[in-house]
């Protein structure tokens, strides 16, 4: 008899293309993903899809086979990687007006992009003096694991990164610019907003971190610390194993095993970086939360809690 516990497949996928039909899609992708079990999140848009989903190995095939015949959606960028308990606890599929949102009019990756560079060309790009290496993801991703040298925008939202750009302008002048995201989402669409500005010699990773610390073995990576990620598992490493970062619970920043020593840190309540954002109120509120997830989990009713 095989014991083991259950390897789940999740996969990250996105694909800019023009969809005028994407609202009609909503309701059978739902019920697809209802009747295999899968959940996550997936993002609709005139843009395209982009979204993180999991289940089971079948239960994921069947759904990319459907999304992948859709003509315009043929041709996803997807990368899969396992997680030992299913790392969502319920689908969401939304509407939007973007895919990934930078809150610029007018940004089209379908006419407009960087270059994109794979995984195993990636530490020659970035190792060129030449080269300003950008990460486009927000602080609090940053924080955890990044590129040796990249530069960090210290952004709380993609909607942030237009200005950042437009505030050092005169930096990235004469340079090649090369960025990179988790997935390669976020620096796509970050390529085609620089190219816009008249940047000619910009590059960005193809499948992003992800498919890095898929294709790069540890001993040739310039990859520092883990991946966060947008799921109960948190963060990856190297080959995409699951990592040691939780989340907090109170604010939802990423904390290392080393912030959980902190004397303001207390699991589901508070952790060193939020402990000063919040009132002895919001406190006991989340400890009554807590309380009350420990009893859910206690008679089964864990998959119900949680985003």
């Amino acid at each position: 008899m095989n014991t083991s516990a259950p390897v789940f497949t999740v996969a990250a996928l996105y694909r800019f293309a023009k969809l005028p039909q994407f609202e009609a899609l909503r309701e059978p992708l739902t019920e697809l993903c209802n009747k295999h079990d899968v959940r996550g999140t997936l993002l609709l848009a005139s843009e395209g899809i982009n979204g993180t989903v999991a289940g089971t190995e079948t239960g994921i095939a069947v759904l990319i086979d459907y999304i992948e015949a859709i003509p315009e959606l043929k041709g996803l960028e997807l990368k899969y990687s396992t997680a030992s308990k299913l790392p969502f606890y319920r689908l969401k599929i939304k509407l939007k007006r973007e895919i990934v949102t930078m809150g610029v009019e007018g940004i089209d990756p379908l006419q407009s992009v960087g270059t994109y560079v794979a995984a195993e060309d990636w530490n020659d790009l970035i190792s060129d003096e030449n080269t300003i290496l950008v990460d486009t993801r927000n602080d609090y991703e940053y924080a955890i694991g990044t590129f040796e040298g990249a530069i960090d925008p210290c952004t709380t939202t993609f909607r942030e990164f237009p200005e950042w750009v437009e505030q050092h302008r005169d930096e990235l002048e004469g340079k090649k610019i090369a960025m990179f995201c988790t997935g390669g989402i976020r620096c796509e669409k970050a390529t085609a907003f620089v190219k816009g500005l008249g940047f000619d010699d910009v590059y960005h990773l193809k499948g992003g971190i992800l498919k890095y610390l898929e294709d790069i073995p540890a001993e040739q990576s310039m990859w520092e610390g883990e991946c966060f990620v947008f799921d109960e598992r948190v963060s990856v490493g190297h080959g995409l194993v699951e990592g040691d970062i939780e989340l907090c619970r109170a604010c939802r920043r990423p904390i290392t095993p080393e912030d959980k020593l902190s004397p303001k840190f207390q699991h589901g309540i508070s952790c060193e970086a939020c402990y000063d954002e919040r009132t002895d109120e919001d406190r006991a509120r989340y400890a009554e939360r807590e309380k009350q997830i420990m009893l859910a989990k206690k008679h089964g009713r864990a998959r119900h809690i949680g985003s």
